[in-house]
């Protein structure tokens, strides 16, 4: 009988996550029971969202308890089926966990075509994260050409769809990353107008000379001192698309926020949001996307780590920002 290789949540992490957060099991691969399907996880998704997940504070969905698979999007290959929807050989995306092999009810899988685009690419540019920067952006952002959107974390799997999407509504493109490989990348590849540097030390400079018209759309990734600095150049009746807090999730106090005067003089309109509470526009956001990814006018990049067992330190790097692109973990 195989073997099914699961990292669970040891325990909470106060402060930065560590190695011994995590607590690698092996256990039998149980055999669907009916009405179930077994999958073979071909691919994990790491996301910044998890960190949240690993707490036990209030939050916008359920947290891991200790002893609990860790929780991550999956692409998966159904390898035995008593499901009356899904059969042997199809793929599947949806949020297995960290483990090699999943049973399922069905619930919360859609099946994928692997040969339009990279299966992967359904976990990040065609996924969550995309559909993120689908809906962040149309929705809440709602930017109109000749305006001007900056995009935290520019070169991550959210904010690159960002900066490529306001630059199909005829947008100026702004993006903030970390180093100058990224900053070329976002500019070069992903088709940006400019993208400053937020290591170089003259971030708020740097940002005033990308931006000579103010910041019309901000989509917020990072949050702490970047977004106090963005704070200082939107224009009146602004929009910020409020979507994650990446500097803040290790942090044993919250960032406090100097700038809020900012949204009151600007009639600044502010909204936090997550990706779940509009699945409304969710298969409509995928549909688009995986269009754009198959034609070639969507460009992303991936950091891929190699093997299930190397899933904790690359999440560890990416919330540390040491990845590049979209993180995933190569399973099978």
């Amino acid at each position: 009988m195989s073997r099914n290789v699961q990292y669970l949540l040891a325990e909470r992490p106060v402060g930065a996550v560590e190695p011994k957060h995590f607590r690698r099991v092996e256990v039998d691969v149980a055999p669907p029971a009916p009405g179930e399907l077994l999958a073979r996880n071909h691919w994990l998704s790491l996301d910044p969202y998890m960190r949240g997940r690993m707490a036990a504070g209030k939050s916008y969905a359920k947290a891991v308890e200790p002893g609990d698979v860790m929780v991550g999007g999956t692409v998966s290959e159904v390898i035995a089926s008593n499901h009356p929807r899904f059969r042997v050989g199809d793929w599947v995306v949806g949020s297995l966990g960290w483990q090699t092999h999943a049973t399922s009810t069905g619930e919360g899988l859609t099946r994928i075509d692997p040969t339009r685009i990279p299966p992967q690419a359904y976990l990040g540019v065609a996924g969550m994260p995309g559909a993120t920067a689908w809906i962040g952006l149309l929705e809440h952002c709602a930017p109109r050409a000749g305006e001007t959107v900056v995009v935290s974390a520019a070169s991550g799997a959210v904010g690159g769809v960002v900066g490529q999407l306001a630059k199909m509504q005829g947008c100026r493109a702004v993006g903030i990353a970390g180093g100058p490989e990224k900053c070329r990348f976002v500019v070069d590849t992903l088709g940006f107008d400019a993208c400053v540097d937020y290591k170089a030390g003259n971030l708020y400079g740097d940002l005033k000379a990308a931006c000579p018209d103010g910041i019309d759309a901000y989509f917020e990734n990072v949050g702490g001192v970047t977004m106090d600095t963005v704070f200082r150049l939107l224009n009146a009746f602004s929009r910020v698309a409020l979507c994650g807090l990446i500097s803040d999730y290790n942090a044993v106090e919250p960032y406090g926020v100097t700038m809020m005067r900012s949204l009151l003089v600007n009639r600044v309109k502010l909204q936090g949001f997550i990706v779940s509470d509009r699945m409304d526009l969710y298969v409509k956001a995928v549909g688009e996307l995986v269009s754009h990814v198959a034609a070639g006018r969507l460009k992303y990049r991936e950091t891929i780590a190699e093997g299930l067992d190397a899933a904790p330190e690359a999440f560890i790097g990416l919330l540390a920002g040491r990845n590049f692109g979209k993180q995933l973990v190569r399973i099978a």
